[in-house]
């Protein structure tokens, strides 16, 4: 499958919250002290890039993330607001490569390089299903 040429680098996605107690450490199992979760992060970081990719994609497509190398560099407390901006910077073949950010109301919190890979939802589907059946 060709991606449509509209899906193309320079193109950026955002997601943010409001942080709360849901989404510290020791809520989600990876830490002890109650700020911001790594995998929080991370799951916005899949978010703006959704939002960044998706959109543009034919009817039964859709992109899921394959690769994510990040640094959660600064602590962001309950209360304050978290955003990540998704940016793409390169599509081969059906591969999105995407640099990202994140952002609370003080400063950067962390950022990376992510990978995703546009796939058929229906062929996806089945695959899971064969996989499933075992």
């Amino acid at each position: 499958m060709e991606l449509p040429a509209k899906l193309a680098p320079g193109l950026t996605g955002r997601a943010e919250l409001i942080v709360g107690e849901q989404h510290t450490a020791p809520r989600v199992g990876s830490g002890h002290v109650h700020v911001l979760a790594t995998p929080v992060m991370i799951n916005l970081f899949e978010a703006a890039a959704l939002d960044a990719v998706d959109q543009y994609l034919p009817g039964g497509y859709q992109s899921l993330g394959t690769v994510l190398n990040v640094r959660h560099i600064a602590a962001t407390p309950v209360g304050l607001k978290v955003f990540a901006l998704a940016k793409i910077l390169e599509i081969e073949g059906r591969t999105v490569f995407l640099s990202v950010e994140a952002h609370d109301e003080k400063e950067l919190i962390g950022d990376g390089l992510h990978e995703r890979v546009v796939v058929n939802v229906d062929k996806f589907s089945l695959r899971v299903a064969k996989k499933s059946a075992r």
